[in-house]
């Protein structure tokens, strides 16, 4: 993640929609499951930060690597920006910390990614640097079945570029693209409609896949945790928003 909760024209701010609502509006819901296509050999996943994949679709990722698909993940930035202003850390030990966190996190979820990919692109700068950014993640999309990427409605401007450039990778090969909402959670609530819920697909989590991906997000001390007392340091996942990420149920766009 990146310090700073979106909020689109037209949302309020404040705390969001409590997990206790999303979670009884979830269980009403009767959107198909998603069926992943029985011919699908690798799937490229996509992050703009080295944790958004893992807090929205680890679960997915590791019913995927346990159905026998081979996973190719791609980061887009090493989420140095997480904490502009930090006196405890720099930049660069950040990104640094947050990789290793990265590596940890998909050792809890039991996946081991095949020719993973960084680019180390500027966090928080994604849309200055989109070609680059469409240009590599199509490169990296070639020869695979299935992408997987962050929603590019999820008011966050480089979830946002992430997404827009997944699309044009899938269309550019002619695969499907499965969109994930990451901080959508925190800015929306049941039934907005500029949300796509009609393209929604459910992911249910047996209980060690969802213990799993509790493991792994514990992984990211550095988003979970404060880094120190300053405001700068503050904790950029607090409880309130790790509830939407501890679910038996993920969701996806189709």
């Amino acid at each position: 993640m990146t310090r700073g909760r979106p909020t689109p024209a037209g949302t309020a701010t404040g705390t969001g929609t409590p997990e206790s609502v999303w979670r009884a509006w979830l269980a009403r819901r009767d959107w198909p499951e998603l069926a992943p296509d029985p011919g699908w050999r690798t799937a490229l996943v996509c992050s703009a930060h080295p944790d958004d994949d893992v807090l929205a679709v680890g679960g997915l990722m590791r019913l995927l690597a346990g159905a026998g698909l081979a996973l190719r993940l791609l980061a887009a930035t090493d989420g140095e920006a997480s904490h502009p202003g930090s006196a405890v850390l720099e930049p660069p030990e950040l990104a640094r910390r947050r990789v290793a966190e990265t590596a940890a996190a998909l050792a809890a979820l039991g996946v081991d990614p095949v020719d993973p990919v960084r680019l180390r692109l500027p966090d928080s700068a994604l849309t200055a640097v989109e070609d680059q950014l469409t240009a590599a993640v199509t490169a990296a999309a070639r020869g695979v079945d299935v992408v997987l990427a962050p929603w590019s409605g999820d008011a966050h401007p480089d979830h946002e570029a992430v997404g827009r450039a997944a699309c044009a990778a899938a269309a550019a090969h002619g695969i499907p693209l499965l969109a994930f909402p990451v901080w959508t959670w925190t800015w929306s609530g049941p039934d907005d409609p500029r949300v796509p819920w009609h393209r929604a697909r459910l992911v249910r989590l047996p209980p060690a896949v969802q213990a799993a991906r509790r493991d792994a997000v514990a992984c990211f001390a550095t988003q979970v945790r404060p880094l120190g007392p300053a405001p700068e340091d503050a904790v950029v996942l607090p409880p309130e928003v790790l509830e939407h990420f501890d679910r038996d149920v993920e969701v996806v766009f189709a």
